[in-house]
């Protein structure tokens, strides 16, 4: 016999509305809290709180009970102990169908929890605010995560709230249910709930990883987390599906995903895609440099003493491919440069950040999607790179190499010039952004011309 069955509680499954009577609320942001709890006071649901959204509660006038009022146990430990008591977790998992859960709460005076709403300590933002060691460590929710778990485990019979956005969802089901909340809605809560603290926690363990001294490059376990920013109209293709997700990490790299779009036509997929290629690739450069991208590999790229002067270039190596292509600057996009655009239909343009009088002569192309950064992302800033393969994925860091005259070793008879050792610079730079087998030929600072994934090393 399995260690599992000899747990097996119940094979009766509760699939019924389950009506709110009591319910815990301990949220750190607190936004909209207040009218939900409003909401759930109209249908008589006890109100269980504690620290500062207790306080918050009843001074608005509601009838609230401090969770250590329900448990008889005081906070301890600066807060970090006091939701972790019988009470609170018995009351969340216990079955209401189990005889012998029921005893068990009977016999312990314990009293079913039928809701929470729990939003964790901001971890990501005191991270990436610099905080120190020690505060990041304070800002580890554990009382949170904890209940949110057990909640969501015991969905069948409890419901949980993660996200402020699900209270109006709550309050209508509610409404068509005569105060109780349908199965439907318990189980996607409690699926977006488990989502949450597996994304909490891969977070912690990221960071956690990187404070270790001498902590091995490939850790035994890995995980990466995402929030969902926006859903796609559609994927590489029109029949498949996509989405764009933002990962929390210690510092924000700017790019597409965190640009602010001035103008345009909502970003596809395919435009996600090359703009972050055609960001990275320009990245690499210190000189005022333009980057033309063309399904994800350059079809010209440039520096120059001005960005007039590095688009002019870029473009001259491949003016046919630049049509509905995706130009990228490491300079703020001023008028001067919009107006060389003149009438090339482009998709997306990347820049740190664009002249107002830019952005007016721009607005005529309405269609055309504009993006500002803010500033420029480092080239040489470590960072992994996944890559999804059939059972796994892998995982590599980041090509952060910069290929220096003291790499090279001249092979001919011929030493090359100072200008062609520049111009080989150069390549090497631009080859890094293109699908291999590259074969990049550059003159002045120049691309003339770029071959992309080139089968053969021969030919």
């Amino acid at each position: 016999m399995s260690s599992a069955s000899l747990h097996a509680p119940s094979s009766v499954h509760n699939t019924d509305a389950v009506t709110i009577r009591r319910a815990v609320l301990s949220v750190s942001d607190k936004d909209g809290v207040l009218d939900f709890a409003k909401g759930l006071a109209e249908y008589g649901v006890e109100l269980l709180s504690t620290g500062g959204t207790a306080k918050m509660l009843k001074d608005s006038g509601l009838n609230i009970k401090d969770v250590s009022e329900h448990t008889g146990f005081p906070e301890i430990m600066d807060g970090r102990v006091k939701t972790l008591h019988p009470k609170i977790h018995g009351g969340l998992l216990a079955l209401r169908n189990n005889d012998e859960h029921q005893k068990a709460m009977a016999d312990n005076a314990i009293e079913p929890i039928d809701l929470l709403v729990v939003n964790l300590y901001p971890f990501v933002n005191t991270m990436q605010s610099g905080a120190n060691f020690e505060t990041c460590i304070e800002n580890i929710d554990i009382g949170g995560p904890a209940m949110i778990r057990a909640a969501a485990k015991n969905f069948e019979n409890v419901v949980v709230i993660t996200n402020p956005s699900d209270y109006a969802r709550v309050i209508e089901d509610m409404k068509a249910n005569n105060g109780a909340v349908s199965y439907t809605l318990r189980k996607a809560l409690a699926a977006e709930a488990f989502s949450l603290t597996a994304r909490y926690d891969s977070t912690i363990s990221t960071w956690l990883t990187g404070e270790v001294d001498d902590a091995p490059a490939y850790p035994n376990h890995i995980s990466f987390a995402g929030s969902c920013k926006e859903v796609l109209r559609y994927g590489e293709n029109p029949h498949q599906s996509a989405a764009l997700y933002v990962t929390d990490s210690k510092t924000t790299r700017p790019g597409v995903t965190n640009a602010v779009q001035h103008q345009g036509k909502a970003l596809s997929y395919n435009n996600l895609n090359d703009t972050n290629a055609a960001f990275e690739l320009v990245s690499e450069f210190d000189a005022p440099s333009v980057a033309i991208i063309k399904h994800a590999n350059p079809c010209g790229v440039a520096s120059g003493d001005d960005m007039v002067e590095a688009f002019k270039m870029a473009l001259r190596c491949d003016p046919v491919s630049a049509f509905g292509g995706i130009i990228a600057l490491n300079r703020p996009l001023t008028a001067a440069l919009v107006e060389e655009f003149g009438s090339l239909f482009l998709e997306v343009v990347i820049a740190p950040s664009i002249d107002n009088d830019a952005l007016e002569i721009l607005a005529k192309k309405k269609n055309l999607r504009v993006l500002s950064t803010g500033t420029m992302p480092d080239p040489t800033e470590p960072r992994r790179l996944i890559k999804p393969v059939a059972g796994g994925f892998l995982v590599q860091d980041a090509d952060t190499a910069h290929v220096t005259a003291a790499d090279l070793k001249v092979v001919t008879k011929r030493q090359p010039t100072e200008q062609e050792l520049q111009d080989m610079l150069f390549a090497f730079r631009v080859a890094k952004h293109v699908k291999s087998n590259a074969i990049i030929y550059a003159r002045d600072g120049r691309t003339i011309g770029i071959g992309a994934g080139q089968m053969s090393r021969v030919d």
